[in-house]
């Protein structure tokens, strides 16, 4: 998953992308050209942006970029990213090397996610 600042963030858009609000159902949405999606977290404790980009993934099939913007914090970010999400769009005043750690924190999962399916026991090896 790839982290971003909010000056990173805003030097970065895009005609092609939308900012979904997270009261939005995406199976409304035409997304023919679309190549990036904004997802808003109002609150930290708000987590329907986590069902949007599941639906994204999974039902939509929608393969651009999606992008976790709002109250982003650090220890949400891989169930962000486990949920479909490619990038984050930390806070002001949050460290992102502190929040890249995050990630090594956890060697694997026991479950599959959005961008991987079939839980590990199910592969083959």
């Amino acid at each position: 998953m790839k982290i971003l600042t909010a000056p990173e963030h805003l030097a970065g858009q895009s005609p092609a992308s939308i900012l979904l609000a997270n009261d939005v159902d995406p199976r409304t949405l035409n997304l023919s050209g679309v190549t990036r999606i904004d997802l808003q977290f109002p609150k930290f404790t708000d987590g329907r942006a986590y069902s949007q980009a599941f639906l994204l993934r999974r039902r939509l099939g929608f393969a651009g970029e999606l992008r976790a913007t709002g109250d982003v914090l650090i220890d949400q970010l891989v169930q962000m990213q486990r949920t479909g999400f490619d990038v984050a769009v930390l806070r002001e005043g949050v460290d992102a090397s502190a929040a890249q750690r995050q990630f090594a924190r956890f060697a694997g999962f026991y479950q599959g996610s959005a961008a991987a399916t079939q839980p590990p026991f199910a592969l083959n090896t």
